[in-house]
């Protein structure tokens, strides 16, 4: 009976815009859209490790005549499709890298891979719906294709691997695709790109102007004290005392110095080293954490701030300490004038009070790379099964995440859509 009411809500909403055989071609594409989701699942792969997904994307994309690139940020996949008629070049990203997570959901399909991740023996899962998103843009690349006619312009598809970031030592993700031109040749001129959302119901789509997600800087902190016998502190400098109240004191940068008001931030400390015995008070100590900004300015300040508290409250306890700071992703960014461009379509594809304003979140994303190099608008996708919001869904990137299939069908529809009327405009 659910899916009786979302064949109809699809139906329903989306004739108001499209042709019937455009119509016709994304909804008879569902079923394919569904077993490559499950097949993903069943055979997930870590950051670049992606080959055979990237294998099986290859071949689907040759299958549909796109020119087409591999290799690009060592397991990427690009496609161009050239439409029918000169244009502008629209970028379609999916990111298809899983986690070092194992899985406990009792699926014909639930992912059974085990791997050794950082020297941990783990299982590896689509946790996060990277399965959906590539899935889900296979999908669109299809159905555009049939549709060249309907093309003024270029429509670049990009599967990025490493989203959840590279391993140790390595380069990856949305830079290296950057940095080795997938931007390029031809230029892209926007990019667009989904997540699906186990806490938000199918048929919804939620977006936000401005910062969606969070910059995520990753900070390292080395203090240096003087070492001493632990029943003699006067005889030496404490790092570990140092250490304590440098982390009092940055969490006083966000209640005291961060309007709030205007974006929400946060410091994390996740790890302290200090110390080899009871009895010893070491010369050194390292704590490591993260930031999360949503404001560009705003991250300037807490950044600047960090630094000047850091060194300024070793020095006040007799010690030295440095901050260093390496980017994780920036603030995924959504233009608004790109957004207010766009809405229409996606308030036609899903019905106006299905299209809902987001709060930002404290999670990042390195589809912001893109959007710093170009317009870029990033939306969620419903993906939990209606009528289930009481219960709960258990967050992504744990053991239990899951996402009701149904749910895709509107991501095809969405890109498809934001294409074609972003090129024909």
């Amino acid at each position: 009976m659910r899916y009786l009411f979302i064949l109809a809500f699809f139906f329903g909403n989306f004739t108001a815009f499209a042709q019937p055989d455009l119509e016709k071609d994304i909804i008879d594409i569902e079923s394919k859209v569904i077993e490559w989701r499950r097949h993903f699942h069943e055979h997930p792969e870590l950051s670049n490790q992606e080959f055979k997904t990237a294998e099986k994307i290859e071949a689907h994309l040759k299958s549909l005549g796109l020119e087409v690139k591999t290799g690009v940020a060592i397991t990427g996949v690009v496609g161009i499709l050239k439409g029918d008629h000169p244009g502008q070049v629209v970028a379609l990203r999916a990111d298809i890298d899983a986690l070092p997570v194992t899985e406990r959901n009792d699926l014909p399909f639930k992912s059974t891979v085990e791997t050794e991740f950082l020297g941990t023996k783990t299982g590896v899962m689509h946790a996060c719906g990277h399965d959906t998103h590539t899935a889900i843009l296979m999908g669109v690349a299809e159905v555009l294709s049939k549709h060249k006619d309907k093309i003024k312009g270029t429509v670049k598809f990009i599967f990025q691997p490493a989203e959840e970031g590279p391993p140790p030592g390595e380069e990856g993700g949305a830079k290296l695709m950057i940095k080795e031109g997938v931007l390029e040749n031809p230029k892209v001129d926007v990019i667009f790109g989904l997540h699906i959302n186990a806490g938000t119901p199918v048929g919804i789509l939620k977006y936000k102007k401005g910062g969606i997600m969070a910059s995520v800087e990753r900070f390292v902190i080395n203090v240096k004290g003087k070492q001493t016998h632990g029943s003699q502190p006067w005889s030496g400098v404490d790092p570990i005392l140092i250490s304590a109240k440098i982390i009092d004191g940055l969490q006083t940068i966000i209640s005291r110095e961060a309007k709030l008001t205007d974006e929400a931030a946060v410091i994390t400390v996740g790890k302290i080293t200090a110390g080899t015995r009871f009895n010893i008070i070491p010369e050194t100590a390292e704590l490591i954490g993260t930031v999360r900004t949503l404001d560009p300015a705003m991250r300037e300040m807490i950044e600047r701030r960090m630094k000047e508290m850091t060194e300024t409250i070793a020095k006040a306890y007799g010690g030295e300490a440095t901050i260093t700071f390496r980017n994780q992703t920036s603030i995924t960014y959504n233009d608004p004038d790109l957004v207010d461009q766009m809405l229409p379509t996606l308030q036609n594809v899903a019905g106006t009070a299905n299209v809902q304003i987001v709060k930002a979140t404290t999670g990042g994303e390195d589809f912001s790379y893109f959007q710093e190099i170009v317009p870029g608008l990033y939306f969620f996708l419903g993906g939990m099964t209606p009528g289930e919001e009481s219960k709960g869904a258990f967050p992504h990137h744990t053991p239990d995440f899951m996402i009701d299939e149904s749910g895709m069908l509107l991501g095809v529809k969405s890109l498809t859509q934001l294409t074609l009327d972003y090129l024909n405009q």
